[in-house]
């Protein structure tokens, strides 16, 4: 089979186009994806300090791959930034592959933990969660994106850029609109408001199937090893239920997420509503139970 760009030998077919493309055109074809994502959305500008989120994983170093290719030739800066959350036995294996691999790319990393800036790891903090038994993910996701805050404040970042790939965003949404938390999916596009920093989201669109294989493609380094706690919650279930509709119509996570991100758009031009503060913590929450401290009904005035 010959590369439909190159012609050279084609090592990946996208089903949902029938696209056939060798190792080097896929690859590109990633970048292309990505820097269209940053420029539809005017993700990155001109002299941006971008705080790359680095967990270890396939996605995170492949987007800092693609970010460091692309910063030098666009007059932008990178530096990554993990995020340890102390989970024995796990973490100290994707610390020691984002050190390695920042070193092959001359790229300076920064590592905040749990334990330092809230005194506790998520171990600790899930065995404080309420009688509702909020998952573990969500717990994690508040403090993972307070910790992420700190972190871009600490290094001067002007954005900061995630790893959510389109299967990340799918299930997302569906899991808001099975929750009937309809205010979020306001702000699930990459470019949703204009924070400071910005998050921003290259591989917004890009399916995680892809990603997987631009980091073989690339030698890429990365923990294979899920997360203990990633089993929990309805996410796991949503991932296989849209997984198993792709395999049998290739192209529909494409069609779904267009789909979403109109939508998206739509409840974002309406506004939504502010985050209320929980009165025990201050975490910022939509909910009638904190999920980062588990108390019930505390959540006073404020964003």
């Amino acid at each position: 089979m010959e590369c439909g760009r190159c012609g050279g030998a084609a090592v990946f077919t996208r089903r949902y186009s029938g696209e056939s493309l060798c190792a080097g055109c896929f690859s590109d074809s990633i970048a292309r994806k990505a820097a269209k994502a940053i420029s539809r959305h005017r993700m990155i500008r001109g002299g941006d300090l971008v705080a790359v989120a680095v967990s270890g994983g396939k996605d995170s170093l492949a987007l800092l791959h693609v970010l460091d290719r692309m910063s030098r030739p666009h007059g932008f800066r990178i530096r990554a930034v993990t995020i340890d959350e102390g989970i024995p036995g796990y973490r100290d294996e994707a610390l020691g592959i984002v050190k390695e691999y920042c070193g092959r790319l001359g790229v300076e990393y920064d590592v905040f933990s749990y334990e330092g800036l809230f005194g506790t790891t998520l171990d600790g903090a899930l065995r404080r969660r309420g009688s509702d038994r909020t998952s573990s993910c969500s717990i994690c996701g508040t403090l993972r994106r307070r910790a992420m805050d700190h972190a871009a404040r600490e290094v001067g970042a002007d954005a900061v850029a995630t790893a959510h790939n389109l299967d990340d965003n799918l299930q997302t949404y569906l899991i808001n609109m099975l929750s009937g938390d309809t205010d979020r999916i306001g702000r699930m596009l990459p470019g949703a408001g204009d924070p400071s920093p910005r998050k921003i989201k290259p591989f917004s669109g890009i399916y995680e199937s892809e990603i997987v294989f631009y980091a073989f493609a690339n030698q890429i380094p990365f923990q294979a090893e899920p997360c203990p706690h990633a089993g929990e919650g309805i996410r796991t279930e949503i991932r296989e239920f849209l997984n198993s509709l792709e395999r049998r119509h290739a192209g529909i996570k494409n069609n779904l997420y267009n789909s979403a991100a109109r939508i998206s758009e739509i409840v974002g031009e309406h506004g939504a509503k502010p985050r209320a503060a929980c009165e025990e913590c201050g975490a910022g929450c939509t909910g009638r139970v904190c999920s980062v401290c588990g108390v019930m009904s505390r959540f006073g005035g404020g964003a």
